[in-house]
């Protein structure tokens, strides 16, 4: 019997590889990125419109000197959009070939969630806005939809 294997036929490694991911909520919803993607996550700033942007793109912030063009996720997501609280984040994102923050109503924690908790999206679920998961985790009493940022931010990446 091989030493990676449990004697149920559990195999260890993939038992133990996890995905450290960012946990945020938008409205009761809990939703998860990779932590390697974040660079930094910051209180909300002044936001300088942009004209004829996309509805979703709220415009540019100043951050330390760097230009960062800020997406509202519950815009480009189809939900209510609602006012920023004290508990609303932006989460500077760095992409390969894209910088781009996103406001988000509250960031919850930071967790490694082991791969055997994460599904693929039903299809049912995985509509329009469904190609823009990349699972769906089930952690003690919640569902966490975790974000496929190549899917949602693709089209802006330089190539």
């Amino acid at each position: 019997m091989e030493l990676t294997k449990r004697s149920n036929g559990t195999d260890w490694e993939a038992e133990a590889a996890t995905a450290q991911s960012i946990l945020f909520k938008m409205g009761s919803e809990y939703y998860g990125l990779s932590i390697a993607l974040v660079r930094e996550i910051i209180k909300p700033l002044p936001i300088t419109r942009f004209p004829k942007s996309p509805v979703y793109v709220e415009g540019v912030i100043d951050l330390r000197g760097r230009i960062l063009p800020i997406v509202n996720l519950r815009k480009m997501f189809g939900l209510e959009p609602i006012a920023q609280t004290d508990d609303t984040r932006f989460v500077d994102l760095q992409l390969e070939g894209l910088n781009i923050g996103i406001i988000v109503d509250a960031v919850s924690e930071v967790m490694n969630i082991p791969q055997h908790l994460i599904e693929p999206a039903p299809p049912i679920v995985a509509g329009v806005e469904g190609k823009y998961l990349q699972g769906i985790a089930r952690l003690d009493d919640k569902l966490i939809m975790l974000l496929d940022v190549d899917e949602i931010f693709g089209q802006w990446k330089k190539v």
